[in-house]
């Protein structure tokens, strides 16, 4: 009775999407139940059905996929983890009362409920994550964890070789919204709560494995518990994994191959853009667009309302010399996606902002200009571990050539990186953009614009000061390079991120769908649909072909 009252809730508050879909053709979606599936077999991975925008993506997906024969089945949390993803502080604000207490049964209820409202109308085989754990098997987690500290739990991984520890890390850390888990018993007991849940959802997924064979996994994020882990099973046991997450322009989405685009975007091979159809008109589109992004008039993800543009201005206010060498330096959100990247050259992104700080104070010929992402305020979770508090902490007084603007200025990033010679990236995907404009653009971390051919990437500490030493001397773009870079933003902005214009923003939610008939989600309909579609079924590329369909929205 309580869960159909979160389901009714859930209903009234906008989740009666895939309801109403289905009602625009039920003799369609019958018939499609009713054939005998002719292509592979599915599992759409939710797990975590709460997030609104994500049920409503997979139930269509879901049903796309239905239609064009293939047999989908469908996995949900049922209560069954101690912690994830679904955990916030804004929901569970004092870490005790998780630790403790376990998760709110409301937050499980009003999760299930969200997930019920999207999944039950498709009638599809849907598997609870409580079939497949035991109490034994919680006992077993519980008590491994409890037994060890926090860098034995970091560094945990399962007998088959599984990095929970790692996964579970990145939950605490995404549940704190620190860049470093804090210090005391309340962090070390989330963090043993966020490892159990990823163990517990290792030994799911082997049972669910075991029992059942699909041909491809799809499911949102591909990180954080429990999404993490049900890779790290999937891939182990040979199943092909779709990972998926929101892009930047509007109704659009990243879709990767094998794991979450965190990591496939820095490892795509060039090949998949550098051979594309190059015009002027191409060159037109990605330039109009790059402009656009100041403003975010074609983006449903921004960070500003009212940016400033007047470089001038905050070159006063900071006291910036422009006569002097400027070197432009962009952080990303601290806790955000923070898993092992071999790549990176420092521990964190703390580690090399203060490191950086530290070359340039030595460096008086130079300036450089930090520019504090301004997620950290205005992100779905803002920092709980605020990169200025900690430069403060660091450095009481700034060296005299070293500026911060800070996360809540309007200041235009765009603007200020313009009065810079060479920018320097953690993690930030400013990297495409700022190269396709001409700047040479030097990374220290996972930004995805690694590995491309148009930046200098550091490997490790050493390769990184041997770059800094040659501040402010690095060579500019030369126009090959600069139309190789344009070349990538345009793969990046208009190819990678598919466009599914069906799924609109809405009032009181992520997204709504804008459908005539349930129909048009077979195929034919809608190019960036037929894409995803095909990456599933057959491990075609994840690519939009808009070079030759010249839809550059």
């Amino acid at each position: 009775m309580i869960r159909n009252w979160f389901k009714r809730r859930a209903m009234a508050h906008g989740a009666d999407d895939i309801v109403r879909l289905l009602a625009t053709n039920r003799r369609a979606w019958r018939a499609a139940l009713a054939r005998r599936p002719k292509g592979p077999r599915v599992l759409i991975a939710t797990n975590v059905t709460g997030f609104q925008h994500a049920s409503l993506l997979e139930a269509v997906l879901a049903a796309a996929l239905t239609l064009r024969g293939a047999e989908v089945h469908l996995t949900a949390c049922d209560g069954a983890l101690p912690a994830c993803q679904r955990v916030e502080q804004d929901l569970v604000p004092d870490p005790a009362v998780l630790w403790r207490d376990g998760i709110s049964r409301q937050i499980c209820r009003r999760c299930m409920a969200v997930g019920d409202a999207h999944f039950e109308p498709l009638s599809l085989k849907r598997h609870r994550l409580s079939q497949y754990i035991t109490e034994a098997d919680r006992a077993d987690a519980r008590d491994r964890c409890a037994r060890l500290d926090r860098a034995a739990l970091c560094a945990l991984r399962t007998d088959a070789g599984d990095e929970v520890g790692m996964q579970g890390l990145a939950g605490a850390l995404r549940y704190f919204a620190t860049g470093d888990l804090p210090p005391g018993e309340d962090a070390d007991n989330v963090l043993r709560r966020f490892v159990a849940a990823a163990v517990l959802m290792t030994c799911a997924f082997d049972r669910l494995l075991d029992r059942e064979q699909y041909a491809a996994a799809v499911f949102h994020h591909g990180i954080y518990v429990p999404q993490g882990p049900t890779g790290d099973v999937l891939r182990r046991r040979g199943i092909r994994v779709v990972n998926w997450n929101p892009s930047y322009r509007k109704s659009t989405f990243i879709f990767s191959h094998g794991n979450s685009y965190h990591y496939t975007l820095m490892n795509e091979p060039t090949e998949a853009w550098e051979g594309m159809t190059w015009s002027p008109d191409h060159e037109a589109a990605i330039l109009d667009y790059l402009a656009s992004r100041a403003e975010a008039t074609r983006d449903w993800i921004w960070f500003h309302e009212k940016p400033e543009h007047d470089a001038g201005v905050f070159a006063r206010q900071l006291g910036l010399d422009l006569t002097r060498p400027l070197i432009g330096m962009l952080s990303n959100v601290s806790w955000d996606a923070q898993l092992h990247y071999p790549a990176n050259a420092f521990e964190n992104m703390f580690d090399w902002v203060f490191k950086t700080f530290d070359h340039f104070a030595k460096r008086p010929e130079l300036q450089l200009l930090l520019r504090i992402h301004p997620a950290e305020i205005r992100g779905t979770t803002p920092s709980r571990q605020p990169l200025l508090g900690e430069i403060q902490k660091r450095y009481p007084e700034l060296p005299k050539n070293i500026f911060v603007i800070a996360p809540e200025s309007n200041v235009s990033t765009y603007a200020a990186m313009a009065l810079c010679s060479t920018i320097i990236v953690y993690g930030t995907k400013m990297g495409v953009e700022l190269s396709a404009v001409g700047k040479p653009v030097i990374v220290a971390g996972e930004a995805w614009i690694r590995n491309k051919g148009l930046t200098w990437d550091a490997q490790n500490q050493s390769d990184y000061f041997a770059l800094m030493d040659r501040l402010p001397d690095m060579p500019a773009m030369s126009a090959e390079q600069i139309q190789r870079a344009r070349m990538y933003a345009y793969h990046f902005f208009f190819r990678r991120m598919l466009p599914l214009p069906f799924i609109v923003p809405a009032k009181g939610k992520l997204y709504g769908l804008d459908i005539g008939d349930l129909t048009e989600l077979g195929r034919g309909k809608y190019p960036g649909l037929d894409a995803v579609c095909d990456g599933i079924l057959e491990g075609a590329p994840f690519v939009y072909a808009a070079e030759r369909l010249g839809t550059h929205a």
